[in-house]
């Protein structure tokens, strides 16, 4: 009897299990990066790849006389003289709950490649990065913004991240999901350079 009853108790236990797991977000989406003076930075695509965490530019907003057509000159390896739009600058992270580690991030501005670390916030709107040297403690974060699942149509994302962006869940049609489209702070640059 007792064991019968433990056993009902587990398997009670295992049902709520599973749909808590399934429910916890994930950092795979669009993201908005703001300053501190509210402007946005650019949007940026972060998707599974391989089993592991990466993100890349897939918007800019560009300043009035800014390049167009930027390119990371600054970059090594293969990402010397690449298109900054669609750029790879988050690489390697594993997840582990809320929290992506072990991954890196660069500075498309410099070239310079960052130890780094993701923090997503529980109810999944909020990413804050951690780009360090060495140490965490002596690190920099910035806090991004989910933006909705719909706001960059297929054809304005950069054509190397359609196949990642194409392959995120997408919400039923008419279905709204949260987050907020920042007002941009220059102007789009959402086609792809040399078009």
């Amino acid at each position: 009897m007792r064991l019968k009853f433990l056993t009902v108790i587990v398997a009670s236990l295992m049902a709520y299990a599973g749909p808590l797991r399934a429910a916890e977000p994930s950092a795979a989406g669009m993201w908005a990066q703001i300053d501190e003076k509210g402007r946005v930075g650019g949007w940026f695509l972060i998707f599974e790849h391989d089993g592991v965490y990466e993100g890349a530019i897939a918007k800019m907003f560009l300043k009035p006389g800014e390049n167009p057509h930027p390119i990371c000159t600054r970059c090594k390896g293969d990402q010397k003289n690449a298109p900054s739009l669609g750029l790879t600058i988050i690489k390697g992270m594993q997840r582990k709950g809320l929290v992506y580690q072990n991954g890196s991030i660069l500075d498309p501005r410099d070239g310079q490649v960052y130890q780094a670390k993701m923090t997503l916030s529980p109810d999944g709107q909020q990413l804050t990065l951690r780009g360090y040297l060495g140490i965490e403690l002596f690190g920099q974060d910035q806090v991004w913004k989910r933006l909705p699942d719909d706001v960059l149509p297929t054809d304005e994302m950069p054509a190397n991240l359609v196949p990642y962006w194409n392959a995120l869940p997408k919400p039923p049609d008419g279905v709204m999901t949260k987050g907020g489209v920042p007002p941009p702070s220059g102007s789009p640059m959402t086609s792809q350079p040399g078009r």
